[in-house]
């Protein structure tokens, strides 16, 4: 406390006790107790704050404003399971006089411990809390105060007694920054970070700067160069100035492709904070509404591109921006960059949908970040030929093959709308889309852009293909190379390259490598080999088997439980329905025999789908610590425990934790190392066997 407060708080306190005998307490606490599972309860304490008052978070700075601490009172009729948790997102503001940042609420703000259960007979849970509240004028006040909540012990441990062995007593009366959250990275013995969290990142921003080097051979957008350029050299003789121009063009372009983006995230982020963010994230790379309609937009463009209808801006849009153009400088060029932007929309628009869908999957500055790589590969050729106008020369003249390209985009769109639609099929389990009949789908698909290619398909705008160019034969060669690639996945290939595109192996009715795999086992077994599981998986009726005959669970706590049973350590997988990088570890990092190895003989597997929509049985429902809400279905409960654990929310999520459900080493997200990734399996198993006194 700065010495300015202390002596304003400490006068009006001496006023008080000489004039009134009466306590200012601004902080009002109620308490509730929700029912987490058979075993586990959460204590929840609500501080209502008056208006114009403000409390500070359990996790204010050292130096600044007195943070709140929580003392609660030992008992063998429960266990404290981690910290006290607090939401919303405390505010943050920087305290000149303090030269921190402090954390506060206002309005309300809500604290919660999660027990274990240790008694069936009702006991109090008794928690001591001590804070700091203040005026926006200096006046602070102490927060004090004893609560105690009876439980009813009775609800809880009704069919098996609780191990008290394994349950530690937390002690919650530091105040200090919160350190049960594990952190992210991964680092191998030369110190070097394997995480591989920036892996997939990479990935997206090449595959949308590709993208936008792509929509520049577009029919919209192709011949707009030679016309962007002669705008910029027309009436210029100061090529100083001409360039200057063409520069704000290009940022111009950059800025209209990515600042509504941030500004979308921005105010999300805002209001929410990142909870809300991922969920809408989230949503729309999983929920069926999205992901129908990103399918049907693909369907629409795709026919557009084939010659069905001309899909346009409305031209009183363009015909403004158009005019506005004309009146040259920086305006003028922004109106230009803004022209083209509504001009090239019928071709840009998927490309951009598909970019964007794709980045949503990781963190919330991706689309960002993606949207900025895409506009400007798309914006440095039109700048780059305003600096350079002979370069013009060596461009193609316009004619049939533009369109070409915008049928062969027509194709692409139409295999890409169909990933749409199987991420709808594989969340909600609808059962239209397995991999064979996906796979089907595309081989007939690159079938006929081989054909097209050759000239043996012809749509309403094409000219007369008289003779195949050696191009136009180097990519029919690479197409229909593509198609005899796809065709052993009918039977069971693992076609790696696709493994993010394509719905998982376990869908397939006739899978070649599991019928070998389950043959070899009953031939050298004969009942064939038993289940090294405890008992039957739940949610194994709903959700997808393992991959590469492992055998797993699909909940925590059952896998926990089987883990101590057989004193293994547990490999605990955040997957999902969508997630394409999920598919492709498991494609090309699970399959290594190595990796397999040590899955099958020395770990309990549970894999996790965040984005499941299947509701659970109201008995499961839980009430998160993280955001306060009621999670009611598979994909939301392993999901909020992802963000309440390891405050992450991207996938895949990989863990190796003890019997105890403690983590044994570092996470690690989505990284293609094979070698690595055995690094990581046996450091987790060496920690394992070091706890185990092995």
């Amino acid at each position: 406390m700065n010495f300015r407060r202390l002596l304003l708080t400490l006068a009006v306190l001496f006023t008080v006790a000489a004039t009134q005998a009466q306590l200012v307490k601004p902080v009002k606490w109620a308490t509730r107790v929700d029912k987490v599972s058979d075993t586990e309860a959460n204590v929840v304490l609500t501080a209502t704050i008056d208006q114009g008052w403000h409390l500070y978070s359990q996790y204010n700075p050292a130096g600044a404003s007195l943070p709140m601490v929580f003392t609660i009172t030992p008992s063998k009729t429960f266990a404290a399971v981690g910290k006290v948790a607090e939401y919303p997102k405390p505010t943050e503001f920087y305290e000149e006089v303090f030269k921190v940042t402090e954390k506060f609420w206002t309005g309300k703000a809500y604290f919660t411990q999660r027990i274990k259960v240790l008694s069936d007979k009702t006991f109090d849970f008794a928690i001591s809390l001590s804070g700091q509240a203040c005026q926006e004028d200096g006046f602070c006040v102490q927060v004090e105060d004893d609560l105690v909540i009876k439980i009813d012990g009775s609800q809880y441990n009704k069919e098996n007694p609780v191990d008290t062995t394994a349950i530690a007593v937390v002690d919650s009366n530091k105040a200090e920054t919160d350190t049960s959250k594990t952190e992210t990275a991964v680092i191998s013995p030369d110190g070097e970070d394997i995480n591989g969290a920036g892996t997939s990142i990479w990935g997206v921003i090449i595959e949308a700067i590709l993208w936008g080097l792509f929509a520049l051979l577009t029919p919209c957008v192709f011949p707009m160069v030679p016309m962007t350029v002669s705008y910029f050299l027309k009436g210029s003789e100061n090529k100083t100035k001409s360039r200057f121009n063409a520069s704000v063009f290009g940022i111009s372009i950059v800025t209209l492709y990515t600042i509504p983006i941030a500004i979308l995230i921005g105010i999300t982020y805002f209001i929410g904070g990142e909870a809300i963010t991922a969920d809408i994230f989230n949503w729309l790379s999983t929920h069926w509404i999205p992901n129908i309609l990103f399918f049907l937009i693909f369907m629409i463009f795709a026919a557009s591109f084939f010659g069905a209808f001309e899909i346009v801006m409305p031209s009183w849009a363009t015909s403004k921006a158009d005019s506005k153009a004309d009146s040259g400088g920086i305006f003028g060029s922004f109106f230009m960059a803004l022209t083209l932007v509504l001009v090239s929309f019928s071709c840009t628009g998927p490309i951009v949908g598909t970019i964007i869908v794709k980045s949503t999957q990781g963190a919330i500055w991706e689309p960002i970040i993606t949207m900025l790589a895409f506009s400007t590969a798309f914006a440095l050729p039109f700048t780059l030929f305003a600096f350079f106008p002979s370069w013009l020369k060596n461009l193609p003249k316009s004619g049939g093959w533009l369109n070409s390209v915008k049928v062969v985009l027509g194709f692409i769109e139409v295999a890409l709308g169909f990933k749409f639609l199987s991420v709808a099929d594989q969340v909600y389990h609808w059962g239209i889309l397995d991999r064979e009949t996906y796979l089907a789908i595309w081989i007939v698909t690159f079938t006929l852009l081989g054909f097209y290619l050759l000239g043996k398909l012809k749509f309403k705008h094409d000219s007369e293909v008289k003779y195949v160019s050696v191009g136009r034969l180097g990519m029919s060669i690479a197409v229909f190379a593509f198609v005899v690639y796809m065709i052993p996945g009918m039977w069971g290939a693992p076609l790696r390259v696709l493994s993010g595109y394509l719905p998982p192996q376990q869908t397939l009715d006739f899978d070649m490598p599991r019928i070998v795999r389950e043959a070899a086992m009953l031939n050298g077994g004969g009942n064939g080999e038993s289940s090294k599981l405890c008992e039957k998986p739940k949610f194994e009726d709903i959700l997808p088997a393992l991959p590469h005959g492992l055998e797993g669970y699909h909940d925590f706590d059952q896998a926990l439980k089987c883990a101590k049973e057989q004193n293994k350590p547990l490999f605990l997988d955040f997957t999902g329905h969508g997630c394409v990088n999920c598919r492709e570890m498991e494609a090309n990092v699970w399959s290594s025999p190595e990796v397999l190895k040590r899955l099958k003989n020395d770990f309990i597997v549970v894999a996790l789908y965040v984005d499941d929509k299947t509701e659970l049985p109201e008995s499961e429902w839980i009430t998160s610590t993280y955001d306060g809400k009621v999670k009611k279905t598979i994909g939301r409960k392993f999901a909020d425990l992802q963000v309440t654990r390891y405050e992450q929310n991207a996938q895949p999520y990989y863990c190796l934790l003890d019997t105890n459900g403690k983590d044994l080493i570092k996470p690690r997200a989505y990284n293609l190392d094979v070698d690595a990734f055995v690094e990581f399996l046996d450091n987790g198993l060496k920690e394992f066997k070091a706890r185990q006194g092995k």
